[in-house]
């Protein structure tokens, strides 16, 4: 409660002050507003022009064609705007227009760039006017004003011009050399495939079904040649059974004799014929291991060397010359050659086959090893060929784009409203400066007051003698005023009421002479 009221009899003592002092604080506030007006008036004059750009989107297929179709204006202001306050194209607007001489001569080039770029130049996107943006630039010469703003807006279609076309050309460029890179390892690829296919081609995935296909007709046709074999050895024995039966007639014959040991022979003629015919038979079925084969083969052999027996020394037969006269005989032996000739051709042949049909199990028992080769080999080819298809694709679109950039038929900035002849020069705001002026008059009035209040040691109430003694106050009289003083105090406050007026009257007055004559922009 004590601190409560500690606060209070506080905030009363400030109050009372404040109210005590007010005309101090008048005085100092009417100060400060008269000064903000010479302060005003005394500043340079700044002029200001401005020249508007629209953004104009390009009509041939912006989807593709154009590098920038989705960057949005703002992004594209800002990059075309380092570019034309890079330090080349300022140097040269400085040095072209003559601008800031004092400060050219007195600070080095860079300060008086940086002044042009941060304060003198503005460039602001206007967001209610559509693809619209405004450069601006601020001095003194109105002239030289409007002149530097046209040039910058003249920069900003340049730059941007120069800006697309390089992009454009750089885009092209480097799509074309990723297309260089893509069809090197393309065609090596294509190359190590071609390769791998022509060294093994027979034994490709693809060519399975027409191996085994092959492979079949391989065995059926072995199987008709070992039939055709079977078939003419028979006849062959039965043709050479035939020759010895005509042999052996002709002889009997020429001799003139039938004895019974010709008939004996001629009956083991046929035992012998038809035990090779039997031979022949077992062979089809088992083994020359086999007890049948060998005892036939004994049999053979015992009925061979007793028809030798019969023959004339010497090995050949008696009756030879006949043998030439008899056309049967001939035809026969000559049968007989045909027929082992065309058992030779069909063994070789069915060599050939057998040699075929391993080469094609080879390639078909290889064909799984090679698919998974060939797998491993063209795992990446789709890759690259669908990565190859799309740069081309896009290197067809860049240099399209190119073209057209160069063309100047692409998005690009128009100036719709060049630069104008600023007529009236651009200040601080007065109302600014005026609510500052406000502002440092109460404070300084304030800070006033509350300096002379602390500077005077006199007491102003019991509390500060209580204190300042350390005895109680029984009672305090207070201040009494005849009413003559009162009369003086009324003058004295209508007075200085009346100068209060009169000097706010004026300022006012000023102020709005100076609107009407253009030296002060409300």
């Amino acid at each position: 409660m004590n601190t409560q009221q500690s606060q209070i009899d506080i905030l009363s003592k400030y109050l009372n002050l404040l109210i005590r002092w007010h005309k101090l604080i008048i005085i100092c506030l009417l100060l400060a507003v008269s000064a903000a007006l010479p302060y005003y008036l005394r500043l340079p004059d700044i002029y200001q022009s401005s020249a508007s750009v629209i953004y104009q989107e390009q009509n041939i297929n912006p989807s593709r064609l154009s590098p920038d179709e989705r960057m949005r204006l703002e992004e594209m202001v800002n990059t075309v705007t380092q570019q034309v306050l890079s330090r080349k194209n300022l140097e040269d607007i400085i040095n072209k227009f003559d601008l800031y001489p004092d400060m050219r001569k007195n600070l080095p080039i860079e300060d008086v760039m940086e002044r042009l770029r941060e304060k003198d130049v503005e460039v602001s996107v206007e967001r209610e006017r559509g693809n619209v943006f405004s450069v601006s630039f601020k001095g003194k010469d109105p002239e030289k004003v409007k002149r530097v703003t046209n040039s910058l807006a003249a920069k900003f279609i340049e730059e941007n011009l120069q800006m697309r076309q390089e992009r454009a050309t750089e885009r092209a460029n480097y799509i074309q050399d990723e297309l260089s890179m893509s069809q090197k390892k393309l065609h090596k690829k294509e190359a190590e495939m071609r390769d791998y296919k022509l060294q093994y081609y027979n034994e490709m995935p693809e060519q399975r079904e027409a191996n085994m296909n092959r492979l079949n007709a391989l065995q059926e046709q072995l199987q008709a040649i070992q039939a055709n074999i079977h078939d003419l050895e028979q006849t062959r024995l039965l043709v050479s059974e035939q020759l010895e039966l005509r042999r052996d007639l002709v002889s009997g014959t020429a001799a003139g004799e039938v004895s019974e040991a010709d008939s004996e022979r001629s009956g083991r003629v046929g035992e012998l014929a038809e035990a090779r015919n039997r031979r022949q038979e077992l062979l089809a079925r088992y083994t020359s291991e086999h007890p049948s084969v060998k005892r036939i083969e004994r049999r053979i052999s015992q009925l061979e060397s007793e028809l030798s027996g019969a023959q004339t020394p010497g090995g050949g037969h008696a009756d030879a010359p006949a043998e030439i006269m008899d056309s049967r005989i001939q035809e026969l032996s000559l049968q007989l050659k045909e027929i082992d000739l065309d058992l030779k051709n069909l063994r070789k042949e069915s060599k050939n086959i057998r040699d075929q049909i391993k080469t094609y199990q080879k390639w078909i028992e290889a064909t799984p090893v090679r698919e998974a080769e060939w797998a491993e080999l063209t795992r990446d080819y789709d890759e690259l060929k669908n990565y190859h298809d799309e740069l081309v694709s896009q290197s067809l679109a860049a240099q399209a784009a190119e073209s057209l950039e160069r063309r100047q038929k692409g998005s690009r900035f128009k100036i719709i409203d060049p630069a104008f002849l600023p007529r009236m020069p651009i200040k601080g705001s007065f109302l600014k400066i005026l609510l500052l002026s406000v502002f440092v008059g109460l404070a300084g009035g304030g800070g006033l007051v509350v300096g002379i209040d602390f500077m005077d040691a006199s007491f102003k109430d019991r509390k500060e003698i209580e204190g300042y003694l350390g005895l109680p106050v029984t009672c305090v009289l207070p201040l009494i005023i005849t009413e003559s003083e009162k009369r003086r105090g009324r003058i004295k406050d209508v007075f200085w009421y009346g100068c209060f007026g009169v000097w706010l009257l004026a300022m006012i007055s000023a102020t709005l002479y100076l609107n009407s004559r253009g030296a002060i922009i409300l």
